[in-house]
C-alpha cells in the first residue's frame, strides 16, 4: 500500500505555471498535491516516483552574483535585471554582447582569445576570487523567490569543462586540444582546476540558499544538431573523471545533479551516467522514447512525446497521455516530461497523465 494512494481531490487545479509552448493556453495546471513538488522530485530521484512531473515542479535559479549570468544574459531570481545590463565580462574576464533577437549572449567579437594552445592556460588565465562575490546580500534577497515549494535547480551556465574550453580558445582550437597529445596533460590540469573551482562555487551557493535549493543544472555541451563534438573515448578519457568529481560533491551536499548538455547526445549517454549525472533532459534530435527503454533505469531522462493529432479531441489527448505514461513511466523507473516537450501539455493531456502516474505509485 503506497504512503500516498491516489485521492481523487488532488485533482484540483491550485496554480497555473506558463507554458511557453502553448502561450495561447492558461499555462501548466498545477494539482492538490498530496507532497510539495520539492518532495515530489527528490522521490523522484531516489526511484520512488509519485507522479510524472510535467516541468511544473521544478523552479530554474541564476542568480546574479555569478558574473557568467549576467554575461550570458540569463538572470533568475527576485529582482528583476533590466535587458540592458545583460552581458560584459563572464568570471573569467571573457566579454559577452547580449543579442537580444535570440534571447542569448555570444563572445565580444573582436577582442582575441585568451590562447590558441591548452599549454599556456597557466600563463594566461586569471581566475575569479569567488569568495569577493556577496553571496550573504543574494541569499537575503532570494528567500523569498527560493520559498516556493518547488525543487528548485540553480543553472551553472558556461560549464567547468568543453564549454569553458571553448571560451578560453575558441571552438576549433578546443575541439582540437581535446584530442591533440601535446594539448591532453595541460586540458586535464586545467580541467582538474576548473572543477576545484566549481566544488567551491557549489558549497557557496549551498551555504548561501540552503534547503530551498533542491539541486545543480551545470551545462557543458557536447554537440551539434547531428553529432557529438568530439568522441565517445575522449568525453570518457578527458571530462568525465572531473564530471564524477563535481556530481560526488554535489550529492555528498544533498543536491541532486542534473546535467543540461544541448545537441545529438545519445551516443555519449553512458558518459554521462559514469560521471553521476542523476539525470539530463535530451534535446528532441534524440530518441529520447529509446533512450529511456535502454538506459531508464540508470538515468532520469525528459521524454518527448509525440506530437497531438490535428484537432485531437480532449479524450484523444486524455488517451495519448495515458498510453505514453504507461510505456515511458514506473515509480522505479521514473522520467519526466521533456523541457522540450510542452507543446503536448494541454488540459486533458496532463490531468490524464498526472492520473495516471498517481495511480501506478
Amino acid at each position: 500500500m503506497s504512503k500516498y494512494p491516489f485521492d481523487e481531490l488532488e485533482m484540483e487545479i491550485v496554480e497555473r505555471v506558463p507554458n511557453r509552448a502553448r502561450p495561447e493556453d492558461a499555462g501548466k495546471p498545477v494539482y492538490h498535491y498530496p507532497v510539495s513538488a520539492k518532495e515530489a522530485i527528490f522521490s523522484l530521484y531516489r526511484k520512488q516516483g509519485l507522479w510524472m512531473p510535467n516541468t511544473s515542479e521544478i523552479g530554474i535559479f541564476c542568480p546574479a552574483v555569478i558574473p557568467d549570468d549576467i554575461a550570458r544574459g540569463f538572470v533568475f531570481e527576485e529582482l528583476k535585471m533590466p535587458i540592458e545590463e545583460y552581458g560584459g565580462k563572464d568570471m573569467f574576464g571573457v566579454e559577452w554582447v547580449f543579442v537580444p533577437v535570440v534571447g542569448g549572449s555570444m563572445e565580444k567579437p573582436g577582442v582575441p582569445h585568451l590562447f590558441h594552445d591548452a599549454n599556456e592556460w597557466k600563463d594566461k588565465i586569471v581566475w575569479p576570487d569567488i569568495y569577493a562575490w556577496d553571496w550573504d546580500e543574494s541569499g537575503r534577497s532570494n528567500q523569498k523567490f527560493l520559498d516556493n515549494g518547488k525543487a528548485n535547480f540553480l543553472w551553472i551556465l558556461n560549464g567547468a569543462w568543453f564549454e569553458r574550453l571553448i571560451s578560453f580558445m575558441g571552438f576549433e582550437d578546443a575541439a582540437v586540444a581535446m584530442i591533440d597529445e601535446e594539448q591532453e596533460d595541460a586540458v586535464k590540469e586545467l580541467f582538474a582546476q576548473t572543477t576545484d573551482l566549481y566544488c567551491k562555487i557549489i558549497d557557496l551557493c549551498c551555504d548561501a540558499y540552503g534547503e530551498n535549493l533542491a539541486g545543480f543544472t551545470v551545462h557543458d555541451d557536447w554537440g551539434s544538431q547531428r553529432a557529438p563534438f568530439f568522441s565517445f573515448d575522449a568525453g570518457r578519457e578527458m571530462i568525465v573523471p572531473y564530471m564524477k568529481q563535481l556530481t560526488d560533491h554535489i550529492k555528498a551536499r544533498g543536491k541532486l545533479a542534473d546535467l543540461h548538455s544541448c545537441g545529438h547526445l545519445e551516443a555519449q549517454i553512458q558518459n554521462f551516467i559514469d560521471g553521476g549525472w542523476e539525470s539530463w533532459t535530451p534535446m528532441p534530435m534524440n530518441d529520447t522514447k529509446k533512450l529511456y527503454k535502454e538506459y531508464g533505469d540508470k538515468i532520469i531522462l525528459g521524454i518527448v512525446d509525440d506530437p497531438l493529432p490535428e484537432g485531437a479531441t480532449a479524450q484523444q489527448q486524455a488517451d495519448q497521455a495515458a498510453a505514453f505514461a504507461e510505456e515511458y513511466y514506473a515509480p522505479d523507473k521514473p522520467s519526466q516530461v521533456s523541457l522540450y516537450g510542452g507543446a503536448v501539455l494541454t488540459d486533458a493531456y496532463c490531468d490524464s497523465l498526472y492520473r495516471t502516474t498517481r495511480k501506478m505509485c
